[in-house]
């Protein structure tokens, strides 16, 4: 190799792992708080997997796969199979909901009993719902 195409070769190795750790890179809060939620039985036994995407300020930045954008009889349906098709007024489908909202609220209570959080904003897990078939 020439020497240009070794300094070619030695700045794009830098500028990918740069990327590399910018894109992977999880701050040891972060880290801290999706073990704790991984440590609750009910969590952890959830079909979707609740975590923290990253803090901003004192505002854990958690996913979820609940949005207006969605109906939430498409969600529960991959969540729940059994309630898939049902009126979203069977006793079924509303102890589905209810299970949601339950270990969703749970994850909240868990991240926001951290003294270094002061609150949870929701942010829609699109590569969850699209490896689910449901386009935004």
């Amino acid at each position: 190799m020439d020497r240009g195409t070794k300094i070619y070769a030695l700045i794009l190795g830098v500028f990918t792992l740069t990327l590399a750790v910018v894109f992977l890179y999880e701050s040891p809060k972060v880290s801290d708080l999706n073990e704790q939620l991984s440590s609750i039985h009910s969590i952890k036994e959830f079909p979707y997997h609740f975590k923290v995407i990253r803090i901003d300020n004192r505002t854990a930045v958690m996913s979820t796969p609940r949005s207006t954008d969605v109906p939430v009889a498409r969600v529960l349906g991959i969540l729940f199979p059994q309630v898939k098709g049902l009126s979203t007024q069977s006793s079924e489908f509303q102890k589905a909901q209810k299970k949601l909202a339950t270990v969703q609220n749970l994850a909240r209570i868990t991240v926001i009993n951290d003294n270094k959080i002061d609150k949870v904003r929701w942010e829609l897990d699109r590569s969850w719902l699209l490896q689910h078939g449901i386009s935004i």
